[in-house]
This record gives C-alpha cells, structure tokens and sequence, in this order.
C-alpha cells in the first residue's frame, strides 16, 4: 500500500489491525528463538505494538520502524516511555532505555543504521503489502540482517478473493518462494482463528488461518 494510505488510516484512528494485547504466538513461541540479553531485535512496521513492551521486558534492545509519526507518539504516550527525539538522515529516531524507534521509510534503513539485529518479529508486516511490493520488501529486509539473523513471523491465510487486504492473505508456500534462498523457512504453528476474528468476519470472510514461521537468514 502506498504511504498515504498508512497515514490516512493512523490520522483516522482506522486502526484495527492494532492489537490491545501481547500476541499470543510471540509469547508462545519466542523462547524458542534462545536469544540472549541484550540481543537486538528489529520490528518492521510497528505502529505502536504491545509487542515491542513485552520484547524489551525480555531483556532486549527494541528497534522498531514506522511510517507514521502519530503511531509513535500515541506508542510513548500510552506506555509512559520518555522518549528523546533526535534527527538522522532521512530518519526522526525516538530513543528511551533499551529501544529505538526509527519514524521514515523502511527502504531507507542500512545494517549500518540498525546494528547487529540478531531477530525479527514480523506480526503485520509481510501481510500489509500488497502482492506486487512483497518481494521488495523481503529482499531489502534480508540486505540489512547478517547470516544466522532468526525471525518469528506470523502471516493469515484466507481465501483472497473474499476480502481486499490489507491484511492480505500470504500462504506459506508463498512465504517460502519469497524468502528462499536467502532464509531457511519452517512453519512451526497453524490455528484456526475465524472465531476470535469479528471484524475480518464482517469483511466477508469465511475461513482463517493464522500461521507461525520460524525463520533463520543464511
């Protein structure tokens, strides 16, 4: 989707894709990943997740990407996270105490600008592209992590053609044509979540499925 739309929706508080609560699969999954202290961890598209509270509560250094300015705003407000406010590049960077938010356009990050990510969680981010931007997306994603890099990522599977995304529906077969070579690719949790989905219920949709990858750059 183009940069306006993002914008548009967080000025209009259209936001339901943001959760009010940590995501269950992170939790369940996550300690999987053996990370330690400290490791950094990079959230694409973060709006103002929950989930980056519940990472740095692990120990680890949060590094989030967001368009939006209001996302990043409302997150420090709601969270109580004094943040400060500084100007690099192309990029407005919130830091407070083990997190840095980056607020500017997610292909304009570098490795040198994020540091040594050792993991990604991806909740929203792959399934807010649409088709024709996904390969660019992975590929640059893929440019600023260092090999043995793990990601958590989570994608919906739906019948497409019952709802216009976002969030779009992406199958892992897709997940593994978009990531391979350059990542190894396991699925590692599948649920049926039609019943806790309302609002995607109301948009027409009739079968969901939620599916939980786990992810390492080669």
């Amino acid at each position: 989707m183009q940069p306006e739309f993002w914008h548009e929706r967080w000025h209009t508080g259209q936001i339901g894709f943001h959760q009010p609560t940590v995501d269950r699969n992170l939790k369940r999954h996550w300690p999987t990943l053996n990370l330690g202290r400290g490791s950094r961890v990079l959230v694409p598209l973060c709006g103002k997740s929950l989930d980056m509270i519940w990472l740095r509560d692990q120990g680890h250094t949060v590094v989030g990407v967001e368009l939006s300015a209001v996302a990043l705003e409302a997150f420090c407000l709601e969270n109580g996270v004094a943040a400060r406010r500084r100007v690099q590049g192309s990029f407005d960077i919130y830091e407070a105490a083990n997190l840095q938010l980056f607020r500017g356009d997610f292909f304009a990050l570098t490795a040198v600008l994020l540091g040594d990510i050792a993991a990604v969680y991806d909740r929203g981010a792959l399934v807010s592209w649409a088709p024709e931007q996904r390969a660019a997306y992975v590929a640059h994603l893929a440019s600023v992590l260092g090999a043995g890099a793990q990601m958590l990522l989570n994608v919906l599977e739906y019948p497409q053609t019952q709802m216009p995304g976002p969030p779009f529906s992406v199958s892992l077969d897709e997940v593994r044509a978009l990531y391979s070579p350059k990542f190894k690719v396991q699925e590692i949790a599948r649920q049926d979540v039609l019943a806790t989905e309302p609002r995607l219920r109301s948009r027409g949709v009739t079968e969901l499925s939620e599916v939980c990858c786990h992810l390492v750059r080669l």
